[in-house]
């Protein structure tokens, strides 16, 4: 055994669980056996997947704390009614935050649509009056995904108002809301239930874990089959994936042959295994969460109700601690890095989902320093979107907006300062290649929607979300013009190609500037 104590200034990091009356009790958790986290948080909200009748529902509270009682004076116990989000006509299978609104949440539902809601101001106004009646939530847009059920719901994390659907259909869909009529990309070639999708931190790329034990990268923008598939967990039962920053590689849990529990690191550019570490022989599935720290937490469920969490260094997984608990939880989501309480030098936050209860659990880095620790707290991404759907769509790409949370003051990953901004906002890693000038995109608000099959999501800036404009006259110069039309499809199939094979050359080029990182490190540890 060694003798030498690897240094590192996360090795005593430990969990603390807030005290019973910051969290909630009474919660009623949906039953639905589907494999999904139960709960999302924006740095303001959290959502939890309810057991209600008539229908799918969802509920929404303020995000409790573990240093404090929960904002607007919201009882620990709630009441047997409270205000939810139930206009779905099945049960809700998972919810989103969007990374730029904090009080913009999407759900995803049995019944193959996905619908959008925004959080009212009062919204907890009165819950412990007397004659108090709650009044629930209505949604202010409609997307028609899919005949199917719509398993996983997931925004984009740069670009405004993009959002991501895996369905039954065994696809991926990306929507511009602005026009929710049709999807602006597929995601094609799963063989089974898409069980978990991640985008990389300028959601440029997008990855998926699937029933058929197959793991692939896709490129968001250009659709149709991955880019990118390799044989991922050995065993049919759950498995998750998240993108570990700018690393170059993605973390994967899943089972092996053996039902062995299993946390796997994967090089983006060629989807190679670099290591696989065996957990246990537990049936529960484990929740990755990756932060910008470095850290990569474990979430156990069903009959585990500990969190493990190691530190990433030179593509091996070091193991600092484990928080321990008797009760087993049954869903769980962190809090965005920017909403931490860097006063108590908390580097994140769990929201542990049990059979009746939530409960905030903070991750402290052990210091009695009470000025700003910036070693632990590197830049996170700021809530203003780098680029518009049209943009994005269009294939342009834009420095990450990130904010140093010590002064609010914002930066570009190319090193741009911008305007300064509140301390909290969400938070990824910078993209490796540099780019253009940020575009500043505010977030306005949405105006309520008609109850039609599809609705669209309108704002007062209709140029920055509208698609690019489509010249009118284009089919009828088409129409009956057979060599014409067989010209376009043919330069649309060769437009296609050399977008795949782009980006089949930026994952290349990835792959090799992580060896570069990890052989310069080994050189500078000689």
């Amino acid at each position: 055994m060694s003798r030498f104590v690897r240094a590192s200034k996360y090795r005593h990091v430990f969990g603390q669980t807030g005290k019973k009356e910051y969290g909630y009790d009474n919660v009623k958790v949906s039953n639905s056996a589907w494999d999904t986290n139960l709960i999302s948080a924006s740095s303001r909200y959290i959502s939890i997947n309810w057991s209600a009748s008539g229908g799918g529902a969802f509920a929404v509270l303020p995000a409790p704390s573990p240093f404090e009682h929960a904002l607007h004076g919201v009882p620990t116990k709630l009441p047997d009614i409270i205000p939810l989000a139930r206009t779905h006509t099945a049960p809700v299978l998972d919810t989103a935050w969007s990374p730029a609104n904090d009080t913009l949440v999407a759900s995803a539902s049995e019944d193959g649509t996905c619908l959008l809601w925004k959080v009212p101001d009062g919204l907890f106004d009165g819950w412990t009056a007397d004659g108090w009646e709650p009044h629930d939530l209505e949604p202010i847009a409609r997307v028609d995904v899919s005949p199917r059920k719509v398993g996983q719901v997931l925004w984009h994390p740069t670009a405004a108002n993009v959002l991501a659907t895996a369905s039954g259909e065994h696809s991926v869909k990306l929507w511009d809301l602005a026009d929710p009529a049709r999807p602006r990309s597929v995601l094609n070639g799963h063989g089974d239930t898409i069980q978990s999708l991640a985008f990389n931190a300028t959601g440029s790329v997008l990855v998926t874990t699937c029933r058929d034990r197959k793991i692939r990268l896709f490129d968001a923008r250009a659709g149709g089959d991955a880019v990118r598939m390799t044989d991922g967990h050995g065993g049919i039962k759950g498995a998750r994936v998240t993108w570990m920053g700018d690393t170059g590689r993605i973390a994967t849990t899943g089972f092996s042959k053996m039902s062995d529990r299993q946390v796997g690191i994967w090089e983006t550019g060629g989807l190679g295994s670099v290591k696989t570490l065996a957990l246990d022989q537990s049936a529960g599935v484990v929740m990755p969460f990756w932060t910008d720290n470095g850290i990569l937490f474990l979430g156990m469920s069903i009959r585990d109700g500990n969190i493990r969490y190691y530190e990433y260094d030179s593509d091996t997984l070091y193991a600092l601690s484990e928080h321990k608990s008797t009760e087993p939880q049954r869903g769980m989501c962190f809090l965005p890095r920017r909403a931490v309480e860097v006063s108590e030098c908390e580097i994140g936050r769990a929201y542990k989902v049990t059979g009746t209860a939530v409960e905030a659990i903070a991750f402290i880095v052990p210091r009695k320093a009470e000025s700003f620790q910036a070693d632990i707290y590197p830049p996170v991404l700021s809530s203003e979107p780098t680029l518009t759907a049209a943009e994005f769509f269009a294939g342009k790409a834009a420095p990450l907006n990130l904010v140093n949370l010590e002064n609010g003051a914002i930066i570009t990953s190319s090193g741009v300062v911008a305007a300064p901004a509140p301390v909290h906002v969400p938070a990824p890693t910078p993209a490796p290649p540099p780019a253009p000038e940020p575009i500043a995109v505010d977030i306005p608000p949405v105006t309520p929607v008609v109850a039609t099959s599809v609705s669209v999501l309108q704002t007062a800036s209709p140029q920055a979300l509208s698609p690019p404009p489509v010249r009118s006259d284009i089919p009828h110069l088409l129409q009956g013009n057979v060599p014409l039309q067989d010209e376009v499809n043919r330069l649309n199939g060769e437009l296609r190609e050399a977008r795949q094979k782009i980006r089949n050359l930026e994952l290349q080029v990835e792959g090799l500037k992580a060896n570069a990182r990890k052989a310069a490190q080994a050189l500078l540890d000689v």
